[in-house]
């Protein structure tokens, strides 16, 4: 195995050299435990931990390793070793942190193509499809939809949905596969090249893990048992990991229930193109696309030009952006505050 197997870019090499790296292994994460990280090289697996000065002077998490991160690293031990650096990321997919007004959460980095992975049973769902597409765009990785397990539908009924789809998303490759008898398989197997870094998305129980099996041709990853009941597996991975094999390097997670906007203006524009190429012609360049007068996009919708459910969709995510975006602000400027505060005690202090 070569680091250009893993990944490995001519740039990350020249930033190295720059920063007087070179003297220093190199790996990339391909697994996150709490503090502790798997580092994959080029002559196995080393169980990594930060250096306190790192850790000390990160100013965000978001700052800390992710799974997909190149990393500096010494060995100090057979399988142990520190990492003293992160390497530039290229790529960033993160989503809204659940929970944390303001604040995103990394999916994972470095990454190339973004697999969306959605099964056509009772989970199926065109506005999500369209969350996993923005945050893609707003990462500026390609997004690829993988419909799964179409061996539940019959075909003229896979046919009607895959047209349902395509009106709505216009710019994305879609495939529809089944896991269970291979059907699709080889259509997504022709887009992977070596070297190249594929995060699998969805919810829980899609397959994507089982998708990982099929693409790898043996069985990498655990997968839970198919229910009767509800059609869908049960949720099986736990943490996300980066697996490098023969054809790629794929990036199983867990199955995400919620998938918030962040601070994503260009990557909803690029999402919603269609609306975004109306608001060009709207009456006044602040249009909120509401209620104004002259607005493009709502005389579109008046016209049966444009989809209500694309429009409302587009309303819904563009206000997650505002108030994500006001929520960062309000957090940040709270740091500032609090930093100026300490600053002038401290400075108060040493009067004394």
């Amino acid at each position: 195995m070569t680091l250009e197997d893993l990944g490995y870019r001519n740039d990350l090499e020249k930033y190295r050299k720059e920063q007087h790296l070179d003297s220093f292994g190199i790996g990339r994460i391909i697994k996150q435990h709490k503090d502790r990280y798997s580092v994959k090289t080029i002559s196995g697996e080393l169980d990594c931990e930060l250096i306190g000065n790192l850790r000390f002077t990160l100013e965000s998490e978001t700052e800390l390793p992710a799974v997909g991160d190149w990393v500096s690293i010494s060995e100090y031990d057979t399988s142990k070793g520190l990492i003293h650096a992160v390497l530039p990321r290229f790529s960033i997919l993160e989503r809204k942190a659940v929970g944390k007004k303001g604040q995103s959460q990394i999916i994972a980095t470095n990454i190339d193509v973004g697999l969306i992975i959605q099964s056509i049973n009772r989970d199926f769902s065109v506005n999500r499809l369209e969350r996993y597409i923005t945050i893609c765009n707003t990462a500026k990785i390609e997004p690829v939809i993988v419909l799964s397990k179409i061996d539940l539908l019959e075909e003229q009924d896979l046919e009607k949905l895959l047209i349902r789809v395509k009106e709505r998303i216009k710019n994305v490759v879609v495939y529809a596969i089944s896991n269970l008898n291979k059907a699709g398989i080889d259509g997504v197997k022709s887009i992977l090249k070596k070297g190249k870094t594929y995060c699998l998305l969805g919810s829980s129980g899609v397959g994507k893990s089982t998708l990982i099996n099929v693409l790898a041709g043996e069985h990498i990853m655990n997968t839970g048992e198919i229910s009767e009941a509800i059609d869908r597996g049960k949720h099986v991975t736990t943490h996300r990991e980066l697996i490098v094999f023969e054809d790629g390097i794929l990036i199983d997670n867990p199955g995400m229930r919620e998938i918030g906007i962040t601070e994503s203006r260009d990557g909803i524009e690029m999402t919603f193109d269609e609306i975004s190429a109306l608001s060009k012609t709207c009456k006044y360049k602040d249009c909120k696309h509401i209620s104004e007068y002259g607005c493009a996009v709502l005389i579109a919708l008046e016209n049966d030009d444009l989809s209500l459910e694309t429009y409302e969709n587009y309303l819904k995510m563009e206000k997650e952006r505002m108030h994500f975006e006001s929520s960062s602000l309000q957090r940040k400027k709270k740091g500032k505050d609090l930093g100026k505060l300490i600053k002038n005690m401290k400075k108060n202090h040493n009067k004394y």
